[in-house]
């Protein structure tokens, strides 16, 4: 089955989880972590992203963010694709480091703030880390320790998450590490990964057609985690960006159509587009049609690095690049 598109919109909140390819490991070392918690210390105030609670393990890590003005896709290709490079140089190894592409869910706050904190929290005790939250409160990678106030991350909001615990901290902190306690036994909740809810089979149409039976919980669309309401306005909110990808795939636009676009902006040929080379106009071309790919098509990276025989870090980057072209230069995919 394809994927599905992204839901993504300042402020929306989000249950992100990545993992190594071949579940092998993203983090071997002290050192491979310290590096990974200074990319988010830099970006996450950079692109105004609130950061709410995190955990890292040998071979994957969770992360619960709120967007601001930077699409949460654009947070990660910076975060994971420098951190990628900078793995792979000191490691001296080549090729992808993470499965795919990252998993998203879109989550009610109100609703799965709580819940989510706690499940990703308990994930180093769960995955035999450490023993006990003793252990856990001084685990130096999982927000656990920040909200006990045992370190001090600037750009970690344990403010916001004690808040739902209680109005004073000292109180909430107390009242946070009992409903931790509470959560000990419990094992993977799949419906907080994005397993065990009711895949969008056809479209935004058929998902609001699910929605119509008046179910006042969540199973409808496996990125969304919420009630009904929710996830209603979730989806309203996202359809514009689907409408268009529909309108433009029932005009016939696909990616060598994109192409065609880019090669007639810089008056080259289409396969000289797909071609080897670092040419300038070569390079722009491709950039753009990157972008509007991506973007506009909703095609992965790793789609796009297969037809250009070109890197995932690469196309990140070339679709950055194609960003800037058309914004600077006023570039449209239809004329």
């Amino acid at each position: 089955m394809p994927r599905l598109a992204r839901l993504d919109a300042p402020g929306v909140f989000h249950h992100v989880m990545i993992r190594g390819i071949e579940r092998r490991k993203i983090f071997r070392n002290k050192k491979d972590r310290e590096d990974f918690l200074g990319r988010l210390g830099k970006l996450l105030p950079e692109t105004r992203t609130a950061f709410y609670g995190w955990a890292f393990l040998a071979n994957h890590a969770h992360f619960l963010f709120r967007t601001g003005d930077v699409p949460l896709s654009k947070l990660m290709r910076r975060l994971l694709t420098g951190y990628a490079i900078s793995f792979n140089r000191r490691h001296e190894r080549h090729g992808q480091l993470f499965q795919n592409r990252f998993k998203s869910i879109v989550c009610q706050e109100d609703v799965y703030l709580k819940e989510l904190v706690r499940y990703i929290h308990l994930n180093p005790i769960r995955a035999g880390l450490v023993t006990d939250l003793d252990k856990l409160s001084r685990y130096p990678y999982c927000g656990h320790s920040a909200l006990l106030g045992g370190v001090e991350r600037s750009w970690q909001d344990t403010s916001h998450v004690l808040a739902f615990f209680g109005k004073k901290v000292q109180p909430a902190r107390k009242a946070y590490l009992s409903y931790m306690e509470e959560g000990l036994h419990q094992g993977r909740r799949e419906e907080l990964v994005g397993g065990g809810l009711v895949r969008s089979l056809g479209g935004w149409s058929a998902v609001k057609k699910l929605r119509s039976n008046g179910s006042t919980h969540m199973m409808s669309d496996e990125r969304i985690l919420g009630e009904s309401d929710f996830v209603d306005s979730v989806l309203s909110g996202a359809g514009e960006k689907l409408k268009r990808r529909d309108e433009l795939k029932a005009l016939g636009y696909d990616l060598r159509r994109i192409v065609q676009r880019a090669a007639e902006i810089y008056g080259m040929e289409v396969n000289e587009i797909f071609s080897k080379g670092r040419q300038d106009r070569k390079v722009k071309a491709r950039s753009l049609s990157c972008y509007w790919a991506a973007r506009e098509l909703g095609l992965s990276l790793a789609e796009l690095a297969r037809a250009f025989a070109m890197s995932i870090p690469g196309i990140g980057y070339a679709v950055e690049r194609g960003e800037i072209l058309a914004r600077s230069n006023n570039y449209q995919l239809i004329r």
